[in-house]
């Protein structure tokens, strides 16, 4: 999925690296890239991407003002990974919820401490690579044993990220996750996402009744609903157009908080719900994937200029 190029990747070691440093943002660590072409930060807790700066353009995703980077608590924007579940245990299918023992959505990889594992630089990308090992050190939150591997790779024509989840139990896994990605606004009332037309979708302020959508997905308050749809997509905003385009997935969330669920969001203002939206690729509700064992599958989402 990488840019090609001319020139092989160099896999170095710290200190060796010409574009990447590490540095320690509030109380946790992350590797910062500032590349001719690019910037980047990555955060090893939650192997979590705050920031893509393509050369003389704004930030093209969307991180809170208010967002704490503190040990064990979830960074409010960038991109947040959901893994080995996505959203509350108990709306997820039963051979998802069975292997889940905690209330906590979204799993525990978002909150948890990566390794890393390369840093291969080129003249015109980076790529940057994490894993974590789903062991015996999350039986307290979850029954299993899985490894995820996350590889971004930045360059200019875009953000590239991959998530292969490679099952080490003894018998078929099931999980349910999501890649998901905060996008920044100047208004979310003139804001809309393309590719979901006519698609099914759980709307899950309306107890979880099937929809279909009608034409482009605007906001106009509150917006929580699952789409049955991996297709190609296009966020227009004032100023500013995006592509997503998703790799093993069927599922798409679409999210903004709206004026009264903003208030009850921690590291969130009241007001930030006008300047973001999030569009998730997943594999949730009935796109959940089981895999057996030593089987792995990847979710993908590449995002580039629209």
């Amino acid at each position: 999925m990488s840019e090609s190029s001319n020139t092989p990747p160099l896999s170095l070691s710290p200190g060796q690296w010409s574009f990447t440093r590490w540095n320690t943002i509030g109380q946790l660590e992350a590797l910062e890239v500032h590349h001719p072409l690019f910037e980047a930060t990555v955060f090893l807790q939650g192997a979590h991407l705050t920031r893509f700066i393509p050369e003389n353009e704004p930030d093209w995703l969307w991180l809170s003002p208010d967002a704490r980077f503190e040990p064990g608590r979830a960074i409010r924007g960038g991109i947040p990974v959901c893994w080995p579940w996505f959203g509350d245990p108990e709306r997820n299918a039963p051979e998802v919820r069975k292997r889940i023992k905690t209330p906590n959505p979204h799993g525990f990889a978002r909150t948890s401490l990566w390794k890393l594992e390369d840093v291969r630089e080129t003249a015109h990308e980076v790529e940057i690579s994490l894993s974590l090992n789903a062991n015996d050190d999350f039986a307290d939150l979850w029954t299993g044993h899985a490894l995820a591997l996350l590889t971004y790779n930045f360059s200019v024509r875009g953000c590239q990220l991959a998530l292969t989840t490679t099952n080490l139990s003894d018998g078929p896994l099931a999980l349910s996750q999501a890649l998901h990605t905060y996008l920044p606004t100047t208004d979310i009332t003139r804001s809309r996402v393309l590719g979901l037309g006519y698609s099914h979708y759980i709307d899950t302020l309306k107890n979880w009744e099937y929809c279909t959508q009608d034409g482009p997905v605007y906001f106009e308050g509150e917006t929580d609903r699952i789409y049955e749809s991996g297709e190609p997509l296009t966020v227009v905003t004032p100023g500013a157009s995006r592509k997503l385009n998703a790799v093993g997935s069927d599922s798409t969330v679409v999210w903004n908080p709206g004026p009264d669920k903003a208030k009850t969001l921690s590291d969130f203002s009241n007001d930030a719900w006008q300047t973001m939206l999030c569009v998730e690729t997943a594999n949730a509700a009935s796109d959940y994937r089981v895999l057996n064992e030593g089987q792995n599958h990847t979710l993908g989402l590449l995002i580039r200029r629209g």
